[in-house]
């Protein structure tokens, strides 16, 4: 597939920065969380709007200099799955005035990305099964729960490593109460619970005209499906067994686990027809 030299070469600029403003972000939060320095966690937020307006930017080039959304390789979807997580937090750090979230949340961010620059840069064209009106609405609703599933994940940590800091003025200040933690990751996980829904029903709407049946039990269908299960039984649990808590926080860590498992183990260790590279 012929793409623009330019256009590869402002991407291949531009992919770097995102990582060393995410890594320095990250350096930041941990001051601010470890040495409670005001003036780093500042620092640190402001890194990572910088970070995501870079991070859009990349992605952006890429859709151009491919003619098509970004979204149908393993490079391409890590960078759309931290960017997901990235505006998530960014959304609830807002909502809930929570930035000492971003110590948590900053290097999940790097990671992914850390394993996006592992993987193939170049662009293909797109193969059959993926040239489908559906790819925008079913990997966009992916996008979307991931990025809700990681900030879950990261105020669940909040949530379990609190206990240590909770002597603490600077915990009082800049740590919601175990409450607030643990409504926070319910509507995390509620609004990512409502996107992977749409995810999976997207997905097999698409599977439909693309391979002739809703479902193939293909590895990434069954995972995706598992991960949902692990979140409806965290919701049951929640709504009709008044799950609080430890339990609740330990239950939105594992979920994450699934939906990492789901998205780099499938990858790696199991093939099918969502193994594109």
């Amino acid at each position: 597939m012929t793409t623009d030299p330019l256009l590869n070469k402002i991407e291949s600029a531009a992919f770097p920065a995102v990582l060393a403003v995410y890594l320095i972000a990250t350096a930041f939060y941990f001051v601010f969380v470890a040495a409670k320095k005001e003036k780093a966690g500042v620092f640190a937020y402001r890194l990572m709007i910088a970070g995501f307006i870079a991070h859009t930017f990349c992605i952006a080039v890429r859709g151009v200099n491919a003619g098509r959304l970004p979204l149908t390789n393993q490079y391409e979807f890590a960078m759309a799955f931290a960017w997901g997580i990235a505006l998530c937090f960014l959304i609830f750090v807002k909502k809930y005035d929570f930035n000492a979230l971003g110590c948590f949340v900053a290097p999940v961010i790097f990671l992914v990305i850390g394993y996006a620059a592992m993987q193939s840069k170049d662009i293909h064209a797109l193969m059959p099964a993926l040239q489908s009106n559906w790819l925008a609405f079913h990997v966009c609703t992916a996008i979307i729960a991931y990025g809700s599933f990681g900030v879950a994940f990261g105020v669940a940590m909040v949530f379990l490593f609190r206990e240590k800091l909770q002597s603490s003025a600077f915990a009082r200040m800049h740590f919601p109460d175990e409450q607030m933690l643990d409504t926070i990751t319910y509507r995390a996980v509620s609004l990512g619970f409502l996107f992977l829904t749409l995810c999976i029903v997207t997905g097999s709407i698409w599977a439909k005209r693309a391979w002739g049946t809703y479902w193939n039990w293909d590895p990434k269908e069954t995972w995706s499906l598992i991960t949902w299960i692990i979140y409806a039984i965290y919701l049951h649990l929640r709504l009709n067994k008044g799950l609080r808590g430890r339990k609740s926080a330990i239950f939105a860590a594992l979920g994450f686990a699934a939906v990492i498992f789901t998205y780099v183990g499938v990858n790696t260790l199991l093939a099918g027809l969502h193994s594109y590279r």
